[in-house]
């Protein structure tokens, strides 16, 4: 059995700046990150420009798992806010959460980031032409790394890290048991002892820390899921906005049944691509630094935010019902014209082949309506709508709709000011903990965690 000081269980954003701060502290503290995936250089989807649709099932999903964690196959946007992505500042207060994220981004930086521009909606006259037309933009500075260099950056902190910390990849952790001096974690292939845990499962960890909290009486409370499309449209129609904010955080308030929509995840000049959870094949978008490899079409996702109270409290599965249906009737991803869409009609080959908006993503042309509940899709057409007022050319008849995009969040684990849960020296950060869900506040909080346990030593 190998002992440690810490043992860090998942290497994705939380993990991977936990272990980089335990490095640049230089305590001497014994630390073991483990996670199931594999280096960020060896991390490559099998399907990844091919023309199959569907998943293939892997044993350990590359896409969600490995160093840098669902991150680590991301475009690489840091919003440095606390106005979403995470309630990180409830438990460090919000000035610290901000000179975390801050602090994330000087290491970014450092490891390769320099020449990546922010953005900033603060004093935009884009607030209040949006509020003109009841669409609400949240203030945040964003830092775009783009997938290629967020890559770069991964890997360079990996090699500042890898002779400090001791990494294991490709083992998947089955046990975590309390013991008289701390903890032992068993995985599928080793034993480690340790004083402390942190756990940093991440989005694909859910139902691991679900259990874990469940083995420890630890109390969680259910979170939402965001069901929704992707839209794909020319990049001339948001330019005017992108060229100013790049990410453009933007809320409606939908006038049938008063739900919020939101934008998410924009991409100028990306492309869309297919995002693999647990086997359930959605939708997301990527963009990229180097202007060799960017397109003609910008592309950004339409959430609906969808809590439920009893008897119904599974907020995830719910969302993994309808991606399994839109997988079932289109084979993976389903793709559907605007106009398309709004006159009651299937999109099939021959009609997306006539749309002047060239498609990135090989999806199957279908019927959105057949999948997305009625609710969800009509507060998402009548967005469109709204943002088609500030943005002329979005409810274009030829503007794409990929689904399904859902985005899970873990149930919220109930943890102190210092992440810490209600079992002495087992941490749950990260996207995992439920407490954060971006990158930059589940990379904050990996900080924060670190330099609380080096003031033990």
């Amino acid at each position: 059995m190998t002992e440690y000081d810490v043992v860090i269980i998942g290497a994705g954003a939380a993990g991977v700046f936990m272990s980089y701060e335990f490095t640049k502290l230089g305590r001497n503290i014994r630390v073991c990150m483990i996670d199931r995936g594999s280096p960020i250089s060896e991390r490559r989807c099998p399907i990844d420009g091919k023309k199959i649709r569907s998943c293939i099932h892997c044993r350990t999903c590359a896409i969600m798992n490995g160093f840098g964690g669902a991150g680590g196959m991301s475009d690489g946007k840091y919003n440095i806010t606390n106005s979403f992505g995470g309630d990180l500042y409830e438990h460090t207060g919000r000035s610290e959460a901000i000179e975390l994220m801050e602090y994330v981004d000087k290491v970014n930086l450092a490891m390769g980031g320099v020449d990546a521009k922010i953005y900033s909606t603060v004093d935009s006259d884009l607030k209040s032409e949006a509020l003109r037309h009841d669409l609400h933009m949240l203030d945040a500075k964003v830092r775009h790394l783009g997938t290629d260099r967020n890559r770069t950056i991964l890997q360079n902190i990996y090699d500042a890290v890898k002779d400090h910390v001791d990494i294991r990849f490709r083992e998947e952790v089955q046990t975590v048991d309390k013991t008289a001096d701390g903890f032992v974690v068993t995985t599928d292939n080793g034993t480690y002892a340790c004083k402390q845990v942190a756990a940093a499962a991440g989005r694909s960890g859910s139902k691991w820390m679900s259990e874990l909290c469940g083995k420890f009486g630890i109390e969680t409370h259910s979170n939402r899921v965001d069901i929704g499309v992707r839209v794909e449209l020319p990049a001339a129609v948001f330019e005017h906005i992108t060229s100013k904010v790049y990410e453009s955080k933007i809320v409606f308030r939908s006038k049938t049944y008063g739900d919020n929509v939101r934008t998410f995840c924009m991409n100028p000049c990306g492309e869309v691509v297919n995002e693999n959870t647990n086997g359930i094949i959605t939708v997301n978008g990527h963009s990229y630094a180097d202007p060799k490899l960017h397109t003609e079409n910008t592309n950004f996702a339409l959430l609906v935010s969808n809590r439920f109270s009893e008897p119904f409290r599974d907020s995830n599965l719910y969302g993994e019902s309808i991606a399994r249906l839109s997988n079932m009737l289109g084979g993976g991803v389903m793709v559907q014209r605007f106009g398309d869409l709004t006159q009651g009609r299937r999109t099939n080959e021959h009609r997306l082949s006539q749309s002047f908006t060239v498609p990135t993503l090989k999806a199957t042309p279908g019927d959105l309506s057949l999948v997305i509940p009625r609710r969800q899709l009509e507060d998402i057409i009548e967005m469109i709508y709204a943002l088609d007022k500030i943005a002329p050319g979005t409810a274009n008849y030829d503007t794409l709709l990929y689904g399904v995009e859902v985005k899970f969040y873990n149930s919220k684990v109930t943890v102190d000011e210092h992440l810490e849960t209600s079992v002495k020296g087992l941490y749950a950060l990260g996207d995992g903990s439920g407490v954060t869900h971006s990158l930059s506040q589940a990379s904050a909080s990996g900080v924060y965690v670190a330099r609380l346990i080096a003031e033990q030593y």
